[in-house]
This record gives C-alpha cells, structure tokens and sequence, in this order.
C-alpha cells in the first residue's frame, strides 16, 4: 500500500473499539492500517485479535512513550505516506484522498494535517492542532482556531489551504522517506512537542508543512494524558524549552531562552493563584530538568542545522491573549506575522 495508517496505542481498548471500525471502514482500498501497541496492560492485544484480526498489528516490547513507540513501529512499516493517527480520533469519509493528493502534487510538502474538530463539541475546533499550528517569537505554540483553551467555532473562516509551522502529532502525515531520514520523533521529548520539533527539523530541511481544509477528523483528546494533569504541564513546559534549545537559530536563541524563564515562573505562580499546587512543582521541575540536560542539548544542537523560517508570529502570544485579551487567531495584527 502507497499509505500507511499507523495507530500507536497504549490501554486504549475502548477507544480502539469506538474509533477503529471507521478508520478501517474510511481507508479500505486507499491505505494499511497498522495498530502499534506500547506494551498495554488492558488487554488490547488480544482484543484486536479477537474483534480485528485482519488489522496488522506491532507490539512494542515497552512503552517508551509516544515518540520511541512510532519510532519502534514505523521500522516495520513499508509505505511512501505514513499517517500518525491517535486512537481516540474519529474519522470521516474521504479523510485520506485530499491530503494525499496534495502531497502528491508538491514535493517539497514533507508533511499535512487535516482540520482537527472536537469530538464532543463537534462544532469546535480542537485544541491539539485545529486549522494548523503555529509558533510565537518566544516559542509558545499555538493554533488557527485555538489560542491556548480558547477554542473557536469552526464557521469555515480557515478553509484555505495554508502553510503552516507545525502539523499535529494527533493526525501528522508525512513521506515516510523523510521521517527515517531525518531521524524520527526524538525520543527524549517521550510525549507532547515531539511533532513541533520534527517539523522544525522538516523546515529547517527545506521542507513546508500545510493544512489541508477539505480533510477533517474529530478528536477526543488527553486520550493518555487528561490535560489536567501535573504530568502533562511538566511535558510541555520541559519539552518546549527542549525544542527551543534545539531548533532556534544562533542570533535569538539566549535572550528567549533568558526571557522564558521569567515567563514560564509566571506561569507557575499562576497555577499557585489557581491553588493547582501540582502543575506549579511541574513548571519549576520541567526548568530544573532542562538545565540538567543542557549538555544534550548542545550536543543535539551542533547536529543540526539552525536557520530563520516562517510563518512565524513576531510578537508574544501570551501577552496577546492575557493582556490584550485576543480571542481568535483571525485577530492577530497582520503586520507582526513574518510570512
């Protein structure tokens, strides 16, 4: 097959039962799909050999996480297009064609989201990659469609196909030739970030990354991780300083390196505003553990290669949303984007 479909999946039997009959019912005759077990505990091996036993199954030894977990996978896995599928997304007809043909249409397009909707608010945008995702002049990711836990109505104001900085780990595509050669997912980010960063490396490449409007797909998210957990908020923040240390070009890398540590202590004493005690330890564990890695991520650093790219927001997208209250990515100011 010309498309593999690849869910990665740890004790997530129920959402295999909800969500595989229609990626399998959506892809017969465009795609394989392939369900990579990060060494469940909740028996769904034997569930997929019981209820799906034509579905191609790969069972990782251990769970190194999301990154290591396609990582394992994906070296088992022949195709020129892989999809990295999460297994609480629910997909729709003709989710696969458009993507694929505009990839087959433009080389230099390394990778591609469909639109990300809500599955429980289906007339949402969904906060893990919505219309595409972006990043701020200080590293903070963000979405068309979702400015951290606002998330917008989708009324079709992003149906254009749009390059974008960052395609969603929820439901990447990507030439398969281009994830091996650039090495992967980097398995130290374990989960959350490790798509930005892959991306970045695509750019940094010479590679576009694009959202494709005419794909849409519904996600459940916190699928593994509930967004409120301290785990969670100790990934993004570790893993965003990671992305950082590695990707950011030479002329900016110290000073929004110096300026997130006082934005990132900001965020803490926010969460202790809040009284969520645990998420504040997790900001100042995630600092402490990226210091500790700081040789690493040298070390990372020389081997890749750094340079400006776009789209780019040249502003703060925390001061944006908090301070200047924007709701909505259509509200950005055109003349602080560096297309």
């Amino acid at each position: 097959m010309k498309v593999a479909v690849v869910i990665l999946n740890w004790n997530g039997k129920d959402f295999l039962a909800k969500f595989l009959p229609s990626v399998i019912e959506f892809s017969a005759g465009h795609a394989q799909v392939v369900v990579a077990d990060n060494a469940s505990t909740d028996g769904s091996v034997e569930f997929l050999k019981a209820h799906f036993p034509k579905v191609q199954r790969i069972v990782n030894a251990e769970n190194g996480g999301f990154s290591k977990g396609y990582n394992d996978a994906l070296r088992q896995v022949e195709a020129e297009y892989y999809v990295l599928l999460n297994s609480d997304v629910e997909v729709t007809a003709g989710w696969l064609e458009p993507v694929i043909a505009m990839m087959d249409a433009d080389r230099s397009i390394g990778a591609c989201q469909p639109k990300i909707r809500s599955y429980h608010e289906r007339n949402k945008f969904e906060y893990a990659g919505a219309a595409g995702g972006f990043i701020d002049w200080y590293g903070y990711p963000f979405c068309r469609g979702r400015l951290f836990d606002a998330l917008e109505e989708d009324h079709g104001q992003y149906n254009d196909v749009c390059e974008i900085f960052w395609a969603t780990g929820a439901c990447l595509f990507v030439r398969a030739e281009l994830y091996h050669s650039l090495g992967g997912l980097d398995e130290d980010f374990f989960a959350h970030m490790e798509e930005i960063d892959f991306c970045w490396r695509l750019k940094n490449a010479g590679y576009k990354v694009m959202f494709c409007p005419d794909a849409t797909v519904y996600h459940v998210g916190g699928g593994s991780l509930p967004k409120s957990s301290p785990r969670k908020t100790y990934l993004n923040f570790r893993n965003n300083l990671m992305l950082l240390m590695k990707n950011l070009p030479a002329s900016r890398i110290g000073w929004v390196l110096f300026v997130r540590a006082f934005l990132d202590m900001f965020a803490a004493l926010n969460f202790l505003r809040q009284g969520r005690r645990q998420d504040a330890g997790a900001v100042w564990t995630a600092q402490v553990h990226f210091i500790r890695a700081w040789p690493r991520g040298l070390k990372k650093r020389r081997e890749l290669r750094q340079r400006p790219l776009t789209p780019l927001f040249k502003g703060s997208i925390v001061a944006e949303h908090f301070i200047r209250k924007v709701a909505v990515f259509s509200a950005l100011k055109p003349n602080k984007w560096q297309w």
